[in-house]
């Protein structure tokens, strides 16, 4: 049986956290653990993601394998290196404070018996931006979007207009001339 490996390594997660996503996708077609990694909340469910599309992209085009046969054979989570630093405390003490990453090894096998699966992920493509040598044509984006505010701003103006018209006159009543500010009550 062929095998296509991937290491990711000085991953900053702790293993026990990546451990709890790696444990969920282990003898799992690739098509159903990518479906799950993108579902997933954790933080290290997206690092997982890159570290097996890598993985079964590798197998495809160098070991030549049916990427609709792989499956995830192994995966490992192990520590790496930690940074240690201190946290001060209360008279003059500190707490140690352990930033902890980890190394994942993921093999993926082909299985010639596994069956299709049912679905396929589809992960939209990255459009690139239009160049900066158009600039007329930003010029024409740039008027459309000064045109659209000054059509806001004028709604805007219409219903204050409407608002006060509504009001039965525009003078203050009698409490607010008598408890006015310093500055209504001098003149």
């Amino acid at each position: 049986m062929k095998t296509q490996s991937a290491k990711l390594r000085y991953l900053r997660i702790t293993p026990r956290k990546a451990r709890l996503v790696g444990d969920l996708i282990k003898g799992m077609p690739v098509n159903e653990a990518e479906a799950r990694l993108t579902l997933l909340r954790k933080r290290s469910a997206k690092a997982m993601l890159k570290l097996l599309h890598s993985a079964a992209s590798n197998a495809k085009n160098n070991q030549k394998m049916n990427p609709d046969k792989l499956f995830v054979k192994e995966l490992r989570v192990e520590q790496g290196p930690m940074l240690k630093r201190v946290l001060p405390r209360a008279r003059g003490t500190a707490t140690p404070i352990q930033k902890k990453m980890s190394h994942i090894i993921l093999v993926l096998g082909e299985n010639l018996e596994l069956r299709p699966s049912k679905y396929k992920v589809i992960f939209p493509k990255k459009v690139k931006s239009k160049e900066r040598g158009h600039e007329h044509n930003h010029e024409h984006e740039e008027n459309k979007g000064e045109e659209k505010i000054k059509e806001i701003e004028k709604k805007k103006e219409e219903i204050k207009k409407e608002e006060r018209k509504e009001t039965p006159s525009n003078k203050p009543g009698f409490i607010r001339r008598v408890f006015s500010s310093k500055s209504r009550a001098s003149k």
